[in-house]
């Protein structure tokens, strides 16, 4: 079998030699990120296909997804979001693309495989055809249907109790929807990588599949891994990097406190952290993740709902030789304003109005995503909160998103930081950075050119 590389395939260009690595460094592409505002250089995110519009009322609910998009519709937006990005020099890298570049090796296709022989509800007699079926499948076609899913007329070797008693509307492989999300399934701290252990039955196969990509893409050989999704629950959409080796972690429905104090740990013993903030979540409800009540769009500015803004507490988790030592809760902006060592963090509510504020949550009008400093992508539908950033002085970027935005989710959600320069650099054009050691960046050129589009695959079709 031959392998083709990235950069033999015309996507992207081949990583640099001669880039002086102190030891413990990566090799090759420049992978890592310190905050959430330093200047972006690449992002991991995933367009949407069919596996959208195999969403039914009969099964959103399970597939956890609450909402029926326009599926055409939402692709359009999604390419409007990684337009903007390119048009600002950002390297784009699309999921299915990565997915289908290391399935082209034999570990990725068995762990990939693995994932999905795992559900207890295939039984012993369609686990096997299952696993015959997908060991005949080429990576593209592979990666398709781990991706959008496999229904009972797609398996034509499928029989027995199992499969008979499937409904057609039923899938073997169910579809993930939710991949949309990428900043959900993983977070770049430092120089690693944390694989994010998604809440609920039906999204950890998303983390499962980004761990595939990062364990055995060539871009990302050497990455070292610093969580991953076997452990307690933890999504990346609860971390938020507040400044160099300061993070905060939303405890909730998302994310729980075991999960928060293993990740913390985790950062402390890599020498990622000096500090990590514990932020309790209960009062933003049962499915609300930090970056959705808290956004930082500048090293010392933060977009917050007006109500969050003097509600949320932290405690401060620091690193003893004994263990780690907490503190009692505090106010959320002033706790983050100690760990960051500046005097106070600056807020942009998301609307002061008693009847704008709450739309503008709800449409996740916080949920920027900073591609540099006071330069930020937003939803164009949240015209209040954006009327607020630029009066606070911030380059502001419009996407649409009637229906993107529908699913609860705005372009932080969407994206997934795999390098920014650092943030302390005093100019935003300096070039992509790269971790040597935790906290050490070593200069390294910027890729810019997106890797090859997925091609669409006619054989797989709508469920009901």
């Amino acid at each position: 079998m031959v392998i083709l590389l990235p950069w033999a395939l015309g996507g992207a260009q081949r990583p640099r030699r001669g880039v002086a690595a102190q030891p413990g460094g990566i090799v090759g592409h420049a992978h890592g990120a310190d905050s959430e505002v330093g200047r972006l250089r690449t992002v991991l995110v995933h367009r949407p296909g069919l596996e959208l519009r195999r969403i039914t009322p009969r099964n959103a609910g399970r597939l956890e997804y609450n909402t029926l998009p326009w599926a055409s519709r939402a692709q359009q937006e999604h390419d409007a979001l990684a337009s903007a990005l390119r048009d600002r020099g950002v390297e784009v890298l699309y999921v299915t693309e990565l997915l289908q570049d290391a399935l082209e090796y034999q570990p990725a296709r068995d762990e990939a495989i693995a994932s999905v022989l795992s559900s207890a509800a295939l039984g012993d007699e369609l686990r096997a055809q299952v696993r015959d079926h997908l060991d005949r499948l080429d990576p593209e076609t592979l990666a398709q249907v781990l991706i959008a899913g496999l229904t009972p007329d797609e398996l034509a070797i499928g029989r027995g109790v199992v499969f008979e008693l499937l409904d057609r509307h039923d899938f073997i492989i169910d579809p993930l929807p939710n991949l949309t999300f990428s900043r959900d399934s993983s977070v770049w701290i430092g120089d690693r990588a944390a694989v994010a252990c998604l809440a609920g039955p039906g999204r950890h196969r998303e983390s499962e599949l980004i761990g595939v990509i990062y364990a055995h893409h060539p871009r990302f050989a050497g990455t070292k891994r610093l969580y991953g999704p076997g452990l307690e629950r933890v999504t990346g959409g609860d971390v938020l990097l507040l400044a160099p080796s300061v993070i905060a972690v939303g405890v909730g429905g998302r994310t729980t406190a075991a999960g928060a104090e293993r990740l913390a740990r985790r950062v402390f013993d890599a020498g990622l952290a000096h500090t990590v903030l514990a932020v309790p979540l209960e009062s933003l409800g049962p499915g609300a993740h930090l970056d959705t009540a808290c956004t930082m769009v500048d090293v010392d500015t933060v977009i917050m709902y007006p109500r969050h803004a003097f509600t949320l507490t932290a405690h401060t988790i620091t690193p003893r030789p004994d263990g780690m030592r907490m503190s009692r809760p505090q106010p959320f902006l002033e706790a983050a304003a100690q760990a960051m060592g500046i005097d106070r963090l600056n807020v942009i509510e998301t609307g002061m109005d008693p009847l704008t504020a709450p739309r503008q949550q709800w449409d996740d009008g916080g949920n920027a995503l900073a591609i540099d400093r006071r330069v930020v992508i937003s939803h164009e539908r949240n015209v209040e909160t954006n009327r607020r950033l630029e009066a606070a002085g911030l380059e502001l970027i419009r996407v649409p998103a009637s229906e993107l935005g529908s699913s609860r989710g705005g372009p932080r959600c969407m994206t997934c930081p795999v390098a920014r320069d650092p943030a302390a650099s005093p100019d935003a054009g300096v070039p992509t950075a790269q971790f040597a050691r935790p906290g050490v960046f070593m200069p390294h050129e910027a890729v810019t050119q997106p890797l090859r589009r997925a091609k669409p695959l006619g054989r797989l079709t709508p469920a009901g």
